[in-house]
């Protein structure tokens, strides 16, 4: 029996960005399933501050080169890839200087606190839609961890044809991560921005608010997933009673708790 493929999509991943709860889970998760029934690879943006030559980063000069227009500026696309030791799973980082260059004013690892958190999530779902397009390699479960990957659910499912006509649509898993407090607020431009990208505007019209902020995100994501896991302390309640409403499956931290990164293959094949 063929080897299930998932594709890992990832905020944050240890040790490629300093090592807490979240980026362990993220290092973990893949690792446990690497050849056990399961084909990973896993994606992340290449932030300004993962090490490229500690970590063996190089250019994928192949899988780069695409520009990604997003409000009438083009974004090149570079590709780099590195190795998660010891089981050797590819791990793809999406770099752009516009988007993920380090600044004085991050408040943390990711820039929470930038104006442009919108335009840099979108980029980051284009670019990990367009590899997955050239690899040629059709996942069957996609899981996609943190805000800067919300956007990713919503492209999958709108504009990703898998190579083989036979293969079907992927799993979708969102899960929701511990956002930082001072996490700046979403332009509420991104409605436009999506549609100019070629997203139909009866899909996402009905995000349009005066007012936007990461739970914005996190429902666009919802909508177009099949599962959903909370790796906050606590789940959001009106998230929580968002996802019930849809009859999603939910997974909390403190099911994790219990017997940690095991328990999820059985959790993907209840999907």
């Amino acid at each position: 029996m063929a080897a299930k493929k998932i594709l890992f999509v990832s905020q944050e991943i240890a040790p490629y960005l300093p090592a807490n709860e979240i980026s362990s889970f993220g290092k973990a998760l893949p690792q446990s399933l690497q050849g056990k029934r399961f084909e990973v690879r896993t994606f992340m943006p290449k932030f300004g501050n993962v090490n490229e030559r500690r970590n063996q980063l190089h250019e994928v000069i192949r899988l780069s080169g695409l520009n990604i227009e997003i409000n009438d500026n083009d974004h090149p696309l570079i590709l780099k890839v590195a190795s998660m030791q010891p089981v050797r799973i590819q791990v793809y980082f999406i770099d752009n200087d516009d988007y993920f260059t380090k600044e004085d004013s991050d408040i943390d690892a990711f820039g929470s606190n930038r104006p442009d958190n919108d335009e840099r999530a979108l980029y980051f779902a284009r670019g990990t839609m367009e590899t997955v397009k050239k690899l040629k390699w059709d996942p069957e479960i996609i899981q996609c961890s943190g805000w800067m990957t919300a956007l990713t659910p919503l492209y999958m499912r709108s504009m990703y044809t898998p190579d083989s006509a036979s293969a079907p649509a992927p799993k979708i898993i969102y899960c929701i991560e511990p956002a930082n407090p001072e996490m700046a607020p979403i332009d509420t431009e991104i409605v436009r921005k999506l549609i100019e990208d070629g997203l139909p505007a009866d899909l996402v019209d009905k995000y349009k608010a005066d007012r936007m902020d990461v739970n914005t995100l996190h429902r666009i994501a919802i909508d177009n997933a099949d599962a959903v896991v909370f790796l906050t302390p606590e789940p959001d309640p009106e998230l929580l009673q968002y996802i019930n409403q849809k009859g999603l499956l939910v997974l909390t931290k403190q099911d994790i708790d219990e017997k940690g990164v095991a328990q999820f293959p059985d959790f993907y094949e209840s999907i």
